[in-house]
């Protein structure tokens, strides 16, 4: 899928001046030379609120999608996966191309003087007409910029501002809400993790404390939690699962924690898989330094189809998502001109989780995990497509309050808006004050 990254050359010379006097310039990848016909089908949103508007929200002309990214377009997790996601839109629309601005994180030089929203500004003016924004952090930004440009069609990934049912809802027209339901890969990360481990000690490496990332370390808990009971026989009380959190999505020198050491601390007081929940891949290669040093440690990186590859021999599997479908579909409905504003969590297909052309998300396994446990991980991806669902009571949260009484099944509310981390989970579930 990966395309080798080609210099714009269509900018002019006087361009190219200007927009280093503004800020970082985009960089683009050349548009394919072949394309499939047709689109593949994806599964349905969750929720599908049709915005009416005055303006024609479409695109006009080829297609050129603007990317803003939280971090590289080669970090082997989240934003490879995101811009990977855009390319395979590319692939499939013929004399379409995709341009991008990375590093756009807290404190990065790309940000010195200026804000997300305006390196939209710069992508439109290097001919982008369909903007990505790809971070939670990108939220009040990407407002910002839709609402300013109420024409240009706008994809937020992993937002929920265009969800009627949501709390942070605002009427954007112009703007669609893509996120995958990540939290059943989490749970068989976690199950994955609890099969596995020999000490009954499970790292969590968590990036900062929000609605999301509360829940996904939560699945994590029940997929490992259910193995541990129901696969394993063995006591809840036994299981110790710890979430650490660094304070942001990838590492920021002298900001966040240190991710490279929090999974160095796990592996050496004791345990022996580390679960990844941010954007880039040192719980797997700290894994392979423990390993290499004759420890038995394990790693379940994030986000990326083929994170596995870096350190193949301690990677139980990969929680992934698969983004192309989901933004090819809604895409084409800015060319057709039959766009709305959505909100869209869009499930696994359960008939082959790791399908390029449908589900959102997916599971590949490592090969670090031994073929019984493989066998048995199976089986409960097997209940999980069968209606397996873990967020049914008796469930509490960490200070003990009653979430989910016995047999209640969470709402999709319940579970995106997660307030703190669930009983039996350790580590701080509610931001710190200034955190």
């Amino acid at each position: 899928m990966r395309k080798t990254l080609l210099s714009i050359a269509a900018i002019s010379a006087a361009l190219i001046l200007i927009l280093s006097a503004c800020g970082p310039a985009a960089t683009t990848a050349a548009p394919p030379t072949t394309a499939p016909t047709t689109a593949p089908t994806t599964e349905a949103p969750t929720e599908t609120v049709p915005q009416p508007t005055a303006n024609p929200i479409m695109v006009s002309g080829a297609l050129t999608i603007g990317m803003v990214l939280v971090g590289p377009h080669n970090d082997t997790g989240w934003s490879q996966a995101t811009y990977e996601g855009a390319e395979y839109a590319s692939q499939h629309i013929p004399g379409s191309q995709v341009i991008y601005i990375e590093n756009a994180y807290t404190g990065s030089p790309v940000l010195t003087g200026t804000t997300v929203s305006a390196l939209a500004e710069q992508l439109v003016s290097q001919g982008a007409n369909l903007i990505i924004f790809n971070s939670d952090d990108f939220k009040d930004e990407s407002n910002v910029f839709a609402q300013a440009h109420p024409t240009i069609p706008v994809i937020m990934l992993s937002g929920d501002q265009v969800w009627q049912q949501g709390e942070a809802y605002v009427d954007i027209p112009n703007m669609v809400d893509i996120m995958g339901r990540m939290e059943y890969m989490k749970m068989i990360a976690g199950c994955a993790a609890a099969l596995t481990t020999q000490t009954g000690k499970i790292g969590f490496l968590g990036p900062l404390v929000n609605d999301e990332t509360r829940r996904l370390a939560s699945s994590a808990f029940l997929g490992a939690k259910y193995c541990w009971t129901n696969v394993l026989n063995k006591d809840a009380a036994d299981l110790n699962f710890t979430v650490t959190w660094i304070g942001y999505w990838l590492n920021l020198p002298g900001v966040t924690l240190d991710p490279t050491q929090v999974a160095d601390d796990y592996f050496n007081n004791g345990f022996d898989v580390v679960i990844s929940g941010i954007d880039t891949t040192e719980a797997l290669t700290e894994a392979k330094k423990a390993h290499d040093a004759g420890e038995t440690a394990w790693a379940i990186p994030y986000d990326y189809h083929d994170a596995c590859t870096i350190a193949p021999d301690v990677c139980l599997g990969v929680p992934y998502f698969n983004w192309g479908p989901a933004i090819l579909a809604t895409v084409q409905t800015a060319i057709d001109g039959t766009w709305t504003s959505n909100f869209q969590w869009n499930a696994p297909d359960w008939t082959n989780i790791n399908n390029p052309d449908t589900g959102a998300v997916g599971f590949n396994k490592g090969q670090a995990l031994s073929a019984d446990n493989s066998t048995k991980l199976d089986a409960f991806i097997a209940q999980l497509a069968g209606g397996l669902d873990l967020w049914t009571g008796p469930i509490n949260l960490q200070d003990g309050t009653v979430y989910l009484t016995d047999g209640q099944v969470a709402t999709d509310q319940q579970i995106w808006y997660l307030p703190q981390l669930l009983e039996g989970m350790i580590g701080q579930g509610i931001p710190s004050i200034g955190g």
